[in-house]
Protein backbone atom coordinates (compact mmCIF):
# COMPACT_ATOMS: atom_id res chain seq x y z
CA UNK A 1 0.00 0.00 0.00
CA UNK A 2 0.68 3.74 -0.81
CA UNK A 3 2.86 5.44 2.15
CA UNK A 4 0.83 8.56 2.89
CA UNK A 5 3.40 12.07 2.89
CA UNK A 6 3.16 12.49 6.67
CA UNK A 7 2.11 10.15 9.75
CA UNK A 8 0.50 11.02 12.60
CA UNK A 9 2.93 9.49 15.00
CA UNK A 10 5.14 10.76 17.67
CA UNK A 11 7.99 10.83 15.89
CA UNK A 12 7.03 12.88 13.02
CA UNK A 13 5.81 15.65 15.97
CA UNK A 14 9.41 15.41 17.15
CA UNK A 15 11.05 15.92 13.75
CA UNK A 16 8.96 19.01 12.93
CA UNK A 17 11.25 22.22 13.83
CA UNK A 18 8.56 24.61 14.13
CA UNK A 19 7.68 22.62 17.51
CA UNK A 20 11.05 22.69 18.94
CA UNK A 21 10.09 19.33 20.73
CA UNK A 22 13.20 17.45 22.66
CA UNK A 23 12.85 14.35 23.11
CA UNK A 24 14.32 12.66 26.48
CA UNK A 25 16.75 9.43 25.15
CA UNK A 26 17.60 8.44 21.54
CA UNK A 27 15.16 9.27 18.64
CA UNK A 28 17.10 6.56 17.08
CA UNK A 29 15.16 4.22 19.69
CA UNK A 30 11.50 5.52 19.28
CA UNK A 31 9.21 3.51 17.27
CA UNK A 32 6.38 5.01 15.05
CA UNK A 33 3.76 5.25 17.60
CA UNK A 34 0.72 6.70 16.39
CA UNK A 35 -0.84 9.26 18.22
CA UNK A 36 -4.65 9.16 17.83
CA UNK A 37 -4.91 12.84 19.94
CA UNK A 38 -3.00 15.27 22.07
CA UNK A 39 -4.83 16.16 25.42
CA UNK A 40 -3.05 18.16 28.34
CA UNK A 41 -4.09 17.63 31.91
CA UNK A 42 -2.17 18.53 35.36
CA UNK A 43 -4.40 16.41 37.23
CA UNK A 44 -2.91 13.85 39.58
CA UNK A 45 -4.61 11.01 37.96
CA UNK A 46 -5.65 11.77 34.46
CA UNK A 47 -6.18 8.09 33.29
CA UNK A 48 -10.10 8.46 33.67
CA UNK A 49 -10.39 10.99 31.16
CA UNK A 50 -7.93 9.28 28.61
CA UNK A 51 -8.06 6.86 25.21
CA UNK A 52 -5.67 4.51 23.84
CA UNK A 53 -3.01 6.06 21.91
CA UNK A 54 -3.49 9.50 22.88
CA UNK A 55 -0.27 11.98 23.72
CA UNK A 56 -0.77 13.71 27.34
CA UNK A 57 0.97 17.39 27.60
CA UNK A 58 1.51 18.85 31.31
CA UNK A 59 3.50 21.32 33.28
CA UNK A 60 3.49 19.31 36.14
CA UNK A 61 1.73 21.19 39.04
CA UNK A 62 0.71 17.95 40.32
CA UNK A 63 4.02 17.51 41.39
CA UNK A 64 4.24 20.79 43.36
CA UNK A 65 3.92 19.87 47.44
CA UNK A 66 1.09 21.57 49.40
CA UNK A 67 -1.02 20.99 52.14
CA UNK A 68 -2.87 17.65 50.29
CA UNK A 69 0.18 16.40 48.73
CA UNK A 70 3.34 16.80 50.93
CA UNK A 71 4.86 14.20 49.14
CA UNK A 72 3.75 15.40 45.32
CA UNK A 73 7.73 15.32 44.58
CA UNK A 74 8.39 11.94 45.59
CA UNK A 75 10.19 8.87 43.32
CA UNK A 76 7.26 7.09 44.45
CA UNK A 77 4.57 9.72 43.43
CA UNK A 78 6.45 10.45 40.12
CA UNK A 79 6.85 6.40 39.44
CA UNK A 80 2.73 5.86 40.67
CA UNK A 81 1.90 8.44 38.24
CA UNK A 82 4.01 7.45 35.20
CA UNK A 83 2.69 3.81 35.69
CA UNK A 84 -1.15 4.53 35.59
CA UNK A 85 -0.40 6.36 32.21
CA UNK A 86 1.44 3.07 31.41
CA UNK A 87 -1.12 1.01 32.17
CA UNK A 88 -3.76 3.34 30.44
CA UNK A 89 -2.55 2.87 27.07
CA UNK A 90 -0.63 6.63 26.82
CA UNK A 91 1.76 7.15 23.72
CA UNK A 92 3.48 8.95 25.29
CA UNK A 93 4.35 12.79 27.84
CA UNK A 94 5.68 15.85 27.35
CA UNK A 95 6.07 18.41 29.97
CA UNK A 96 6.10 22.07 29.11
CA UNK A 97 8.96 23.61 30.99
CA UNK A 98 9.49 26.86 32.45
CA UNK A 99 5.76 27.35 33.06
CA UNK A 100 5.79 26.10 36.99
CA UNK A 101 9.37 24.47 36.84
CA UNK A 102 12.67 24.87 35.12
CA UNK A 103 13.42 21.88 33.18
CA UNK A 104 11.93 18.21 33.56
CA UNK A 105 12.10 16.99 37.01
CA UNK A 106 15.08 14.31 37.01
CA UNK A 107 12.79 11.89 38.75
CA UNK A 108 10.26 12.28 36.27
CA UNK A 109 12.55 11.10 33.42
CA UNK A 110 13.91 7.98 35.45
CA UNK A 111 10.25 6.80 35.79
CA UNK A 112 9.22 7.12 31.93
CA UNK A 113 13.01 5.61 31.67
CA UNK A 114 11.51 2.75 33.52
CA UNK A 115 8.16 2.40 32.52
CA UNK A 116 8.98 2.76 28.41
CA UNK A 117 6.86 6.23 28.09
CA UNK A 118 8.62 8.39 25.81
CA UNK A 119 9.08 11.58 27.73
CA UNK A 120 9.99 14.99 25.63
CA UNK A 121 9.84 18.86 26.72
CA UNK A 122 7.73 21.33 25.29
CA UNK A 123 9.71 25.01 25.47
CA UNK A 124 7.93 27.87 26.66
CA UNK A 125 7.28 29.17 23.39
CA UNK A 126 5.72 26.23 21.67
CA UNK A 127 1.67 26.42 23.00
CA UNK A 128 0.26 22.98 23.91
CA UNK A 129 -2.67 24.00 21.48
CA UNK A 130 0.23 24.40 18.17
CA UNK A 131 1.40 20.59 19.53
CA UNK A 132 -2.59 19.41 19.30
CA UNK A 133 -2.88 21.39 16.05
CA UNK A 134 0.01 19.63 14.29
CA UNK A 135 -1.01 16.29 15.08
CA UNK A 136 -4.76 17.30 14.06
CA UNK A 137 -2.89 18.25 10.74
CA UNK A 138 -0.92 15.17 10.34
CA UNK A 139 -4.28 12.96 10.96
CA UNK A 140 -6.04 14.96 8.25
CA UNK A 141 -3.39 14.43 5.41
CA UNK A 142 -3.07 11.07 6.09
CA UNK A 143 -6.77 10.30 5.76
CA UNK A 144 -7.00 12.45 2.58
CA UNK A 145 -3.93 11.02 1.74
CA UNK A 146 -5.34 7.24 2.42
CA UNK A 147 -8.49 8.60 0.54
CA UNK A 148 -6.72 9.83 -2.43
CA UNK A 149 -4.69 6.26 -2.81
CA UNK A 150 -8.52 4.37 -2.23
CA UNK A 151 -9.62 6.78 -5.24
CA UNK A 152 -6.60 5.71 -7.70
CA UNK A 153 -6.74 1.95 -6.71
CA UNK A 154 -10.47 1.77 -7.82
CA UNK A 155 -9.59 3.30 -10.97
CA UNK A 156 -6.71 1.58 -11.65
CA UNK A 157 -9.11 -1.83 -10.39
CA UNK A 158 -11.88 -0.66 -12.70
CA UNK A 159 -9.72 -0.22 -15.80
CA UNK A 160 -8.01 -3.67 -15.33
CA UNK A 161 -11.92 -5.23 -15.10
CA UNK A 162 -12.12 -3.48 -18.92
CA UNK A 163 -9.41 -6.07 -20.25
CA UNK A 164 -10.05 -9.46 -22.35
CA UNK A 165 -9.55 -11.50 -18.23
CA UNK A 166 -10.74 -9.07 -16.15
CA UNK A 167 -11.41 -11.03 -12.90
CA UNK A 168 -7.69 -12.54 -13.25
CA UNK A 169 -6.04 -8.49 -14.17
CA UNK A 170 -8.77 -7.06 -11.12
CA UNK A 171 -7.24 -9.86 -9.16
CA UNK A 172 -3.34 -8.68 -10.02
CA UNK A 173 -4.07 -5.08 -9.87
CA UNK A 174 -5.72 -5.13 -6.48
CA UNK A 175 -2.37 -7.55 -4.64
CA UNK A 176 0.10 -4.92 -7.02
CA UNK A 177 -2.23 -1.96 -5.17
CA UNK A 178 -2.18 -4.03 -1.40
CA UNK A 179 1.67 -4.35 -1.69
CA UNK A 180 0.20 -8.01 -1.09
CA UNK A 181 -0.67 -11.49 -1.91
CA UNK A 182 -4.01 -12.16 -3.33
CA UNK A 183 -5.66 -15.96 -4.18
CA UNK A 184 -8.97 -17.03 -5.61
CA UNK A 185 -10.26 -20.37 -4.30
CA UNK A 186 -13.32 -21.89 -6.34
CA UNK A 187 -16.50 -23.77 -4.62
CA UNK A 188 -14.23 -26.55 -5.02
CA UNK A 189 -11.76 -25.30 -2.50
CA UNK A 190 -8.77 -25.13 -5.41
CA UNK A 191 -6.53 -22.51 -6.01
CA UNK A 192 -8.11 -21.05 -8.89
CA UNK A 193 -5.94 -17.41 -9.40
CA UNK A 194 -2.89 -16.43 -7.16
CA UNK A 195 -1.26 -13.34 -7.87
CA UNK A 196 1.61 -12.51 -7.88
CA UNK A 197 2.78 -16.34 -9.53
CA UNK A 198 4.43 -18.17 -6.50
CA UNK A 199 4.50 -15.78 -3.84
CA UNK A 200 2.21 -18.27 -1.69
CA UNK A 201 4.51 -20.55 0.42
CA UNK A 202 3.49 -24.26 -0.57
CA UNK A 203 3.34 -25.50 3.05
CA UNK A 204 1.06 -22.63 3.64
CA UNK A 205 -1.43 -23.67 0.47
CA UNK A 206 -3.00 -26.96 2.07
CA UNK A 207 -4.29 -25.27 5.29
CA UNK A 208 -5.58 -22.01 3.46
CA UNK A 209 -7.51 -24.23 1.29
CA UNK A 210 -8.99 -26.04 4.32
CA UNK A 211 -10.02 -22.76 5.90
CA UNK A 212 -11.60 -21.41 2.12
CA UNK A 213 -13.42 -24.40 2.32
CA UNK A 214 -14.72 -24.39 5.75
CA UNK A 215 -15.94 -21.12 4.89
CA UNK A 216 -17.80 -22.12 1.54
CA UNK A 217 -19.32 -25.26 3.52
CA UNK A 218 -20.47 -22.57 5.72
CA UNK A 219 -22.90 -21.27 2.58
CA UNK A 220 -23.27 -17.48 4.17
CA UNK A 221 -21.73 -14.34 3.22
CA UNK A 222 -19.28 -13.96 5.96
CA UNK A 223 -15.54 -12.17 5.75
CA UNK A 224 -13.11 -13.84 8.29
CA UNK A 225 -9.34 -13.70 9.35
CA UNK A 226 -7.17 -16.43 10.41
CA UNK A 227 -3.23 -17.02 11.03
CA UNK A 228 -1.37 -19.74 9.49
CA UNK A 229 2.24 -20.81 10.57
CA UNK A 230 2.54 -17.12 12.08
CA UNK A 231 1.32 -15.59 8.66
CA UNK A 232 -2.34 -13.87 8.70
CA UNK A 233 -4.40 -14.10 5.82
CA UNK A 234 -8.16 -12.56 5.28
CA UNK A 235 -11.03 -14.50 3.49
CA UNK A 236 -13.52 -12.97 2.12
CA UNK A 237 -16.59 -15.07 0.59
CA UNK A 238 -17.74 -14.41 -3.17
CA UNK A 239 -21.38 -14.22 -4.26
CA UNK A 240 -24.88 -14.47 -2.57
CA UNK A 241 -25.63 -16.15 0.89
CA UNK A 242 -26.78 -20.01 -0.02
CA UNK A 243 -24.77 -19.44 -3.67
CA UNK A 244 -21.56 -18.36 -2.89
CA UNK A 245 -19.13 -18.73 -6.36
CA UNK A 246 -15.89 -18.82 -4.12
CA UNK A 247 -13.67 -17.41 -1.64
CA UNK A 248 -11.23 -14.27 -2.29
CA UNK A 249 -7.62 -14.50 0.18
CA UNK A 250 -5.45 -12.19 0.99
CA UNK A 251 -2.03 -12.02 3.07
CA UNK A 252 -2.95 -9.47 5.48
CA UNK A 253 -5.03 -8.76 7.99
CA UNK A 254 -6.65 -5.20 9.98
CA UNK A 255 -6.68 -3.70 6.91
CA UNK A 256 -7.81 0.21 7.09
CA UNK A 257 -10.90 1.92 5.91
CA UNK A 258 -9.36 2.96 2.70
CA UNK A 259 -8.10 -0.56 2.06
CA UNK A 260 -11.72 -2.53 2.96
CA UNK A 261 -13.22 -0.30 0.58
CA UNK A 262 -10.83 -0.90 -2.27
CA UNK A 263 -11.37 -4.80 -1.48
CA UNK A 264 -14.94 -4.11 -1.53
CA UNK A 265 -15.20 -2.97 -4.86
CA UNK A 266 -13.30 -5.82 -6.42
CA UNK A 267 -15.43 -8.41 -3.87
CA UNK A 268 -18.35 -6.45 -6.01
CA UNK A 269 -16.79 -6.96 -9.07
CA UNK A 270 -15.49 -10.46 -8.59
CA UNK A 271 -18.76 -11.33 -7.71
CA UNK A 272 -20.58 -10.50 -10.50
CA UNK A 273 -17.76 -11.88 -13.22
CA UNK A 274 -18.34 -15.25 -11.16
CA UNK A 275 -21.77 -14.79 -11.42
CA UNK A 276 -21.93 -14.57 -14.98
CA UNK A 277 -19.55 -17.74 -14.99
CA UNK A 278 -21.63 -18.90 -13.34
CA UNK A 279 -24.98 -18.85 -15.94
CA UNK A 280 -22.62 -19.95 -18.39
CA UNK A 281 -22.27 -22.97 -16.32
CA UNK A 282 -26.13 -23.47 -15.82
CA UNK A 283 -26.13 -23.23 -19.48
CA UNK A 284 -23.89 -25.89 -19.79
CA UNK A 285 -25.19 -27.82 -17.18
CA UNK A 286 -28.98 -28.08 -19.26
CA UNK A 287 -27.03 -29.49 -22.73
CA UNK A 288 -25.27 -32.15 -20.25
CA UNK A 289 -28.62 -32.71 -18.92
CA UNK A 290 -29.83 -33.65 -22.58
CA UNK A 291 -27.06 -35.42 -23.47
CA UNK A 292 -27.40 -37.80 -20.62
CA UNK A 293 -30.80 -38.63 -21.78
CA UNK A 294 -29.64 -38.88 -25.27
CA UNK A 295 -26.64 -41.17 -23.91
CA UNK A 296 -29.87 -43.46 -22.03
CA UNK A 297 -31.29 -44.28 -25.25
CA UNK A 298 -28.06 -45.97 -25.89
CA UNK A 299 -26.92 -44.49 -28.76
CA UNK A 300 -24.24 -42.20 -28.49
CA UNK A 301 -23.86 -40.41 -31.50
CA UNK A 302 -25.84 -37.04 -30.80
CA UNK A 303 -23.42 -36.71 -27.53
CA UNK A 304 -20.66 -37.57 -29.28
CA UNK A 305 -21.03 -35.37 -31.73
CA UNK A 306 -21.37 -32.52 -28.78
CA UNK A 307 -18.84 -33.22 -26.15
CA UNK A 308 -16.25 -33.58 -29.31
CA UNK A 309 -17.18 -29.69 -30.51
CA UNK A 310 -17.46 -28.47 -26.64
CA UNK A 311 -15.21 -30.33 -24.70
CA UNK A 312 -12.88 -32.62 -26.59
CA UNK A 313 -15.10 -35.70 -27.01
CA UNK A 314 -16.74 -38.37 -24.45
CA UNK A 315 -14.35 -40.52 -22.54
CA UNK A 316 -13.37 -43.56 -24.07
CA UNK A 317 -14.80 -47.10 -23.91
CA UNK A 318 -15.55 -48.96 -21.97
CA UNK A 319 -16.71 -46.70 -19.16
CA UNK A 320 -18.14 -46.64 -16.02
CA UNK A 321 -21.01 -44.87 -14.50
CA UNK A 322 -21.96 -43.90 -11.60
CA UNK A 323 -24.51 -41.93 -9.97
CA UNK A 324 -25.19 -39.67 -7.11
CA UNK A 325 -28.66 -38.84 -5.79
CA UNK A 326 -28.66 -36.86 -3.17
CA UNK A 327 -25.59 -34.06 -3.50
CA UNK A 328 -27.10 -31.35 -1.10
CA UNK A 329 -26.63 -27.76 -1.12
CA UNK A 330 -22.84 -28.48 -2.78
CA UNK A 331 -24.14 -28.81 -6.39
CA UNK A 332 -22.41 -25.57 -7.18
CA UNK A 333 -19.71 -26.70 -5.84
CA UNK A 334 -19.68 -30.33 -7.20
CA UNK A 335 -20.32 -28.82 -10.71
CA UNK A 336 -17.30 -27.03 -10.25
CA UNK A 337 -15.12 -29.95 -9.13
CA UNK A 338 -15.94 -31.84 -11.94
CA UNK A 339 -14.97 -29.12 -14.57
CA UNK A 340 -11.92 -28.32 -13.00
CA UNK A 341 -11.29 -32.23 -13.39
CA UNK A 342 -12.21 -32.52 -17.01
CA UNK A 343 -10.30 -29.66 -18.04
CA UNK A 344 -7.20 -30.98 -16.27
CA UNK A 345 -8.06 -34.91 -17.86
CA UNK A 346 -8.62 -33.78 -21.29
CA UNK A 347 -12.24 -35.31 -22.03
CA UNK A 348 -11.85 -38.10 -19.50
CA UNK A 349 -14.80 -37.28 -17.69
CA UNK A 350 -18.41 -36.66 -18.51
CA UNK A 351 -21.11 -35.78 -16.15
CA UNK A 352 -24.86 -34.18 -16.26
CA UNK A 353 -28.36 -34.49 -14.35
CA UNK A 354 -30.10 -37.33 -14.84
CA UNK A 355 -33.77 -38.00 -13.36
CA UNK A 356 -32.22 -39.66 -10.37
CA UNK A 357 -29.50 -37.54 -9.56
CA UNK A 358 -25.70 -36.43 -10.66
CA UNK A 359 -24.81 -39.06 -13.50
CA UNK A 360 -20.62 -39.45 -14.05
CA UNK A 361 -19.16 -41.46 -16.83
CA UNK A 362 -15.43 -41.86 -16.81
CA UNK A 363 -13.10 -44.49 -18.14
CA UNK A 364 -13.22 -47.67 -16.80
CA UNK A 365 -9.88 -47.99 -15.25
CA UNK A 366 -10.17 -44.02 -13.99
CA UNK A 367 -12.76 -44.56 -11.26
CA UNK A 368 -10.24 -43.14 -9.02
CA UNK A 369 -12.17 -39.82 -9.86
CA UNK A 370 -15.26 -40.53 -8.67
CA UNK A 371 -13.45 -42.12 -5.22
CA UNK A 372 -11.90 -38.60 -5.03
CA UNK A 373 -15.70 -36.96 -5.16
CA UNK A 374 -17.26 -38.97 -3.09
CA UNK A 375 -13.91 -38.54 -0.10
CA UNK A 376 -14.72 -34.38 -0.81
CA UNK A 377 -18.11 -34.16 -0.30
CA UNK A 378 -18.93 -37.10 1.99
CA UNK A 379 -21.21 -38.29 -1.31
CA UNK A 380 -22.39 -41.77 -1.77
CA UNK A 381 -22.04 -42.61 -5.17
CA UNK A 382 -23.48 -46.03 -7.40
CA UNK A 383 -20.68 -47.20 -9.80
CA UNK A 384 -21.78 -49.60 -12.75
CA UNK A 385 -19.54 -52.23 -14.15
CA UNK A 386 -17.46 -51.51 -17.48
CA UNK A 387 -19.83 -51.28 -19.83
CA UNK A 388 -19.51 -49.72 -23.60
CA UNK A 389 -22.18 -46.97 -24.64
CA UNK A 390 -24.63 -48.97 -26.46
CA UNK A 391 -25.34 -50.76 -23.12
CA UNK A 392 -25.02 -46.88 -21.11
CA UNK A 393 -28.88 -47.39 -19.98
CA UNK A 394 -27.85 -50.87 -18.05
CA UNK A 395 -24.81 -49.36 -16.60
CA UNK A 396 -26.86 -46.70 -15.39
CA UNK A 397 -29.53 -49.15 -13.69
CA UNK A 398 -26.64 -50.87 -12.32
CA UNK A 399 -25.31 -47.64 -10.82
CA UNK A 400 -28.60 -46.39 -9.78
CA UNK A 401 -29.09 -49.64 -7.49
CA UNK A 402 -25.29 -49.52 -5.66
CA UNK A 403 -26.02 -45.75 -5.06
CA UNK A 404 -28.71 -47.27 -2.60
CA UNK A 405 -25.76 -48.67 -0.04
CA UNK A 406 -24.83 -45.67 1.45
CA UNK A 407 -21.99 -43.50 1.96
CA UNK A 408 -18.83 -44.25 -0.02
CA UNK A 409 -18.32 -45.89 -3.30
CA UNK A 410 -19.95 -48.88 -4.14
CA UNK A 411 -19.67 -50.98 -7.07
CA UNK A 412 -22.73 -53.04 -8.58
CA UNK A 413 -19.67 -56.05 -8.82
CA UNK A 414 -19.56 -56.07 -5.42
CA UNK A 415 -22.62 -55.64 -4.78
CA UNK A 416 -23.61 -58.36 -7.33
CA UNK A 417 -21.34 -61.22 -5.75
CA UNK A 418 -23.34 -60.80 -2.49
CA UNK A 419 -26.39 -62.35 -4.32
CA UNK A 420 -29.96 -61.15 -5.48
CA UNK A 421 -31.17 -60.05 -1.77
CA UNK A 422 -28.42 -57.55 -1.76
CA UNK A 423 -30.61 -55.52 -3.98
CA UNK A 424 -33.75 -56.32 -2.14
CA UNK A 425 -32.71 -53.95 0.54
CA UNK A 426 -35.68 -51.24 -0.02
CA UNK A 427 -37.93 -50.10 2.64
CA UNK A 428 -40.79 -52.36 1.19
CA UNK A 429 -38.84 -55.69 1.82
CA UNK A 430 -37.59 -54.86 4.87
CA UNK A 431 -41.14 -54.46 6.31
CA UNK A 432 -42.47 -57.54 4.94
CA UNK A 433 -39.51 -59.21 6.43
CA UNK A 434 -40.20 -58.12 9.81
CA UNK A 435 -43.78 -58.84 9.24
CA UNK A 436 -43.15 -62.15 8.75
CA UNK A 437 -40.72 -62.52 11.46
CA UNK A 438 -42.76 -60.60 13.73
CA UNK A 439 -44.61 -63.78 15.38
CA UNK A 440 -40.99 -65.41 16.13
CA UNK A 441 -39.67 -62.13 17.82
CA UNK A 442 -42.73 -61.77 19.81
CA UNK A 443 -43.41 -65.57 21.09
CA UNK A 444 -39.23 -65.10 21.69
CA UNK A 445 -39.85 -61.79 23.41
CA UNK A 446 -42.56 -62.94 25.50
CA UNK A 447 -41.32 -66.70 26.11
CA UNK A 448 -37.74 -65.88 26.60
CA UNK A 449 -36.87 -68.56 23.83
CA UNK A 450 -34.63 -67.99 20.83
CA UNK A 451 -36.99 -69.20 17.99
CA UNK A 452 -35.63 -66.37 15.35
CA UNK A 453 -32.12 -67.41 15.81
CA UNK A 454 -32.67 -71.24 15.80
CA UNK A 455 -34.46 -71.24 12.75
CA UNK A 456 -31.45 -68.80 11.13
CA UNK A 457 -29.13 -71.42 12.28
CA UNK A 458 -31.38 -74.29 10.91
CA UNK A 459 -31.36 -72.44 7.64
CA UNK A 460 -27.94 -71.63 7.38
CA UNK A 461 -27.07 -75.52 7.94
CA UNK A 462 -29.10 -76.64 4.99
CA UNK A 463 -31.59 -77.86 7.62
CA UNK A 464 -29.47 -80.31 9.06
CA UNK A 465 -31.22 -81.13 12.17
CA UNK A 466 -28.24 -82.95 13.90
CA UNK A 467 -25.19 -80.06 12.61
CA UNK A 468 -27.53 -77.56 13.46
CA UNK A 469 -28.37 -78.69 17.37
CA UNK A 470 -24.65 -79.10 17.62
CA UNK A 471 -24.25 -75.56 16.31
CA UNK A 472 -27.04 -74.33 19.12
CA UNK A 473 -25.60 -76.28 22.00
CA UNK A 474 -29.03 -78.19 22.23
CA UNK A 475 -30.49 -81.77 21.89
CA UNK A 476 -31.75 -82.46 18.37
CA UNK A 477 -35.19 -83.18 19.86
CA UNK A 478 -35.03 -79.74 21.45
CA UNK A 479 -34.70 -78.21 17.90
CA UNK A 480 -37.26 -80.37 16.22
CA UNK A 481 -40.05 -78.74 18.84
CA UNK A 482 -38.79 -75.60 18.12
CA UNK A 483 -38.64 -75.82 14.07
CA UNK A 484 -42.46 -77.25 15.05
CA UNK A 485 -43.27 -73.99 16.98
CA UNK A 486 -41.88 -71.95 14.45
CA UNK A 487 -44.34 -73.39 11.55
CA UNK A 488 -47.28 -73.04 13.91
CA UNK A 489 -46.54 -69.67 14.75
CA UNK A 490 -46.08 -68.71 10.75
CA UNK A 491 -48.30 -70.96 9.67
CA UNK A 492 -46.06 -72.67 6.63
CA UNK A 493 -44.86 -75.90 6.07
CA UNK A 494 -40.68 -75.77 6.53
CA UNK A 495 -40.43 -79.08 4.82
CA UNK A 496 -40.44 -77.61 1.49
CA UNK A 497 -37.70 -75.62 -0.52
CA UNK A 498 -39.52 -72.21 -1.44
CA UNK A 499 -40.88 -71.51 2.39
CA UNK A 500 -37.28 -72.54 3.67
CA UNK A 501 -36.14 -70.06 1.00
CA UNK A 502 -38.37 -66.99 1.92
CA UNK A 503 -37.97 -67.35 5.82
CA UNK A 504 -34.14 -67.09 4.73
CA UNK A 505 -34.73 -64.15 2.92
CA UNK A 506 -36.99 -62.66 5.80
CA UNK A 507 -34.19 -63.43 7.97
CA UNK A 508 -31.01 -61.82 6.12
CA UNK A 509 -33.65 -58.43 4.93
CA UNK A 510 -34.69 -57.82 8.98
CA UNK A 511 -30.48 -58.01 10.13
Amino acid sequence: MAEPPESATLRALLLRADLALRLQGELSALENVPVRWVHSSDLVDPTPFLSEGLLLLTTGTQFVPDAAQPDADSRESYDAYVRRLRARGVAGLGFGTEVVRDGIPPLLVDACAAHGIPLFEVPYRTPFIAVARANAEAIAAEAYARRSWALAAQRAISLAALRPDGLGASLAELARQLGTWVGLYDTAGSLARSFPEGQLEEDLGPELAREAVAVLRGGARAASSTRIRGRAFTLQTLGRGGHLRGVMAIASEGLDQAARGVVTSVIAMAGLALEQTHDLARARGMLRAGLVQSLLSDDPRLARRVARELWGGLPAAPIVVGLVTDVGRNSDAIAAFLDLRAGERQARVFFGRGDEGLVICVEADDVALIEELAAAFGLAVGVSEPAGYDAFARAYREARLASAEGPGVTRFGALARRGVLAAAQDGAAREVARATLAPLEQHDAAHGTSLAESARVWLEHDANGDAAAKALGIHRHTLRARISLIERLLHRDLRGFAARADLWAALQLSR
